[in-house]
């Protein structure tokens, strides 16, 4: 898939992962802050308009009057602000706050819905230019690194469970209860208070990696939905040669994926689903049993990740999907995995990210 400005500017991963670029360009000036306070108030008034924005304020009195902000305010506030050439640091910041405010349980937050104006979106492309053609962000596109895979201790050692066939078919009997027991169970108004399993991705308990960002640890570290947020890991190198591997690198590829294996999940899903996309209807994820017959692993680009999560992906008439829970340039594993005789990695968490632990 080409990389180009109109790619990022196409999914909510990839608009916020441009906003918060801009955002911390911001910083590095006085009038960058301004701007800054004005889109945060921007995104705070967007999030109060669909009936969710709660500011938090510390001290006694009432919280501060927000100034007048919206699209408009926003627009200006963006285009005012420098945007240099991007370093590896700073996409790497910009993706991982993306990553993180990733949600399929609510409604998009104010950034999101912010950054979804189509003057917002628009104001927007020069970020979105930017990024795609900064030899930083290149990689974003490629496929798995099939020498080069790393496991960290959240998804155990790089070893697949005993018996794999059996953690896949009780994957599938546990997707089909949940399903039976939402439809008998839970009102089929989709915009009811209720929620449940929202995720996509295959079951937990199999083998998951990503390649290595060099002297920053394995890129699982960095970019992680709903991260529990543990200070430490010890990241494993994994052998995966040969794989036949099948490459999600947009929303199509999600698309046909489901429409090649679907597994009707309409029920469980359809108030977590509504919540985040808006839409009503009939729902598909993959029935990774029957995947795991046509290939070794599946693998999530960087740009496939962008253009495709928090969205909904249409597969025909009446049928959509979302690729939810799964992280950038992760690979799930379907069959077994052996850690390589390379020696493994400990890392620890700073404020700033991570960092290679000192030697013992």
């Amino acid at each position: 898939m080409p990389f180009d400005a109109d790619l990022l500017l196409d999914g909510p991963r990839g608009r916020r992962l441009c906003l918060e670029y801009v955002r911390a360009c911001a910083d590095d000036t006085k009038a960058g802050r301004d701007a800054s306070t004005a889109l945060f108030w921007a995104a705070h008034l967007a999030s109060e308009a669909a009936d969710r924005g709660t500011l938090i304020t510390f001290g006694d009195g009432a919280p501060p009057e927000p100034p007048p902000a919206g699209p408009r305010e926003a627009v200006a506030a963006l285009r005012s602000i420098p945007l240099p050439a991007p370093t590896e640091e700073r996409l790497r910041q910009a993706l991982r706050a993306s990553v993180d405010r990733a949600m399929y349980w609510q409604r998009p937050d104010g950034e999101d819905l912010l950054a979804a104006h189509p003057e917002v979106r628009d104001a927007l492309r020069s970020a979105a230019e930017l990024i795609a053609g900064a030899p930083a962000a290149q990689w974003w596109t490629t496929p798995m690194a099939i020498d080069d895979q790393w496991a960290v201790p959240w998804e155990g050692a790089g070893r697949a469970p005993d018996d794999l066939a059996a953690s896949l078919t009780e994957w599938y009997r546990r997707t089909i209860e949940d399903e039976e027991h939402a439809a008998r169970e839970r009102p089929s108004d989709p915009r009811a208070n209720w929620s449940g399993m929202w995720w996509s991705i295959p079951p937990h308990g199999l083998v998951r990696t990503t390649r290595s960002l060099g002297g920053h640890g394995p890129a699982r570290l960095w970019f992680e939905e709903d991260s529990l947020g543990g200070d430490s890991a010890d990241a494993v190198p994994v052998e995966g040669y040969p794989a036949r591997v099948i490459e999600i690198a947009g929303p199509e590829d999600w698309a046909g994926l489901c429409r090649r294996h679907p597994l009707d999940v309409s029920a469980a899903r359809r108030h977590d689903w509504f919540r985040v996309t808006g839409r009503a209807g009939a729902w598909v994820i993959p029935d990774w049993r029957s995947v795991a017959a046509e290939a070794d692993a599946v693998h999530l680009t960087v740009l496939g990740y962008l253009t495709t999560a928090t969205r909904p992906i249409g597969l025909d008439d009446e049928r959509a999907t979302v690729l939810a829970g799964w992280n950038p340039d992760e690979t799930f594993w379907l069959r077994g995995t052996l850690p390589r005789p390379a020696r493994g990695e400990r890392w620890e968490r700073h404020q700033d990210g991570w960092r290679p632990a000192p030697p013992v």
